[in-house]
């Protein structure tokens, strides 16, 4: 049994799951679980007066919420502290003081009840979101991954549990910071991505032509500062005509939308026919686009691969994901052993991670 912190950025996440091994799948991949208790605490309303997350505030935020929350957790599921087996905490990527929060009572609820802390990527735990999903049971490695949200969009190779190697990243800004930032300019609030997607859906995205920034590079890397430049200019174009009225805002939100789903579909279908592969997993909040969903539906037909993505409510920051990934982790045999002091990373390249258990 394994409790699960998450803090990295404005989600105060806690969960409790029961996790077992499936003998019908490979070691790595080898897990069931089951979700005993979660919560989730959200900071939008917090942060949207200023237009995106500030840090000072989501860490005093975290530390008011995350002892509460936990309590709520090892009550609703009718257990107590002693009979968890680990605590698992994002250990990085992710806002520093915001991460100290979740890492501070992740090693203080381990040391108090003798069992071990468990640091984990965060991005592993989006990685790993979709094997929760019973869909995902033919999933095998190797396989690639789309890391797609606010702060990241990746391209990875997953050849084995903590095995990570990077084909493609964003040179500049995430899929995710394009939306909030498109949706800013057209002035229809944060989080932008959401935004952006309920308001597409009454917009024509062929009014207004944007740029694909990298599309036709042989590079699996993305970029999208230029997609928020060429939406500003026609933010700007249309204030000065008068014209920002709530069709224009519809149809760029919908040309902002095709432009990054087009993006993303490309590149991961690219990565799909260099590597031979014929599975991917999609996680992260934009994997939640409904969007970008059927348009990977239609590579599967079109293509004969498979695309798996992490159940909605898991695309966005939870606990279950952090518990999710120290349980595989630990149902692969990973030593578990107490040592003093712990460490967070704001910045860790998932390519570069190394499991790690204290």
């Amino acid at each position: 049994m394994v409790l699960g912190i998450e803090t990295s950025c404005d989600e105060t996440g806690v969960a409790l799951i029961r996790a077992s091994t499936d003998p019908g799948l490979p070691p790595g991949l080898g897990g069931q679980a089951e979700i005993l208790a979660q919560a989730l605490h959200s900071q939008v309303s917090l942060h949207a007066a200023y237009g995106g997350v500030v840090p000072e505030l989501a860490s005093r935020n975290h530390i008011q919420r995350l002892a509460p929350l936990s309590e709520q957790v090892i009550q609703e599921a009718g257990l107590s502290w002693g009979e968890l087996d680990a605590v698992a905490y994002t250990e990085g990527p992710g806002l520093a003081g915001a991460l100290l929060v979740g890492a501070s009572l992740g090693q203080g609820l381990a040391h108090a009840i003798g069992r071990p802390a468990i640091g984990i990527h965060h991005l592993e735990g989006h990685l790993l979101s979709p094997l929760l999903d019973p869909a995902a049971s033919g999933l095998r490695f190797p396989f690639l991954a789309l890391l797609v949200s606010g702060g990241h969009t990746q391209i990875m190779r997953v050849d084995s549990l903590g095995q990570y190697q990077m084909l493609g990243e964003t040179v500049d800004d995430a899929a995710g910071e394009a939306f909030d930032k498109s949706a800013q300019l057209l002035g229809l609030g944060y989080p932008g991505g959401p935004e952006i997607a309920r308001w597409s859906a009454r917009g024509n995205s062929k009014r207004f032509e944007l740029p694909r920034p990298l599309l036709k590079r042989s590079t699996l890397d993305f970029s999208f500062a230029g997609l928020k430049t060429a939406v500003l200019t026609h933010v700007q174009k249309l204030k000065a005509a008068d014209g920002l009225d709530d069709h224009a805002r519809a149809d760029m939100a919908a040309a902002v939308q095709e432009a990054i789903v087009d993006v993303l579909t490309t590149k991961c279908r690219k990565a799909l026919q260099e590597t031979g592969l014929r599975q991917m997993v999609v996680a992260g909040g934009v994997g939640a686009n409904q969007r970008l969903r059927a348009q990977f539906n239609a590579i599967q037909k079109s293509d004969q691969v498979e695309v798996l993505f992490a159940p909605p409510h898991l695309c966005t920051d939870n606990g279950i994901m952090i518990a999710w990934a120290a349980a595989l982790h630990l149902l692969a045999g990973k030593p578990a052993v107490m040592s003093p002091g712990f460490t967070v990373r704001p910045r860790w390249p998932l390519s570069a991670f190394t499991p790690k258990t204290s």
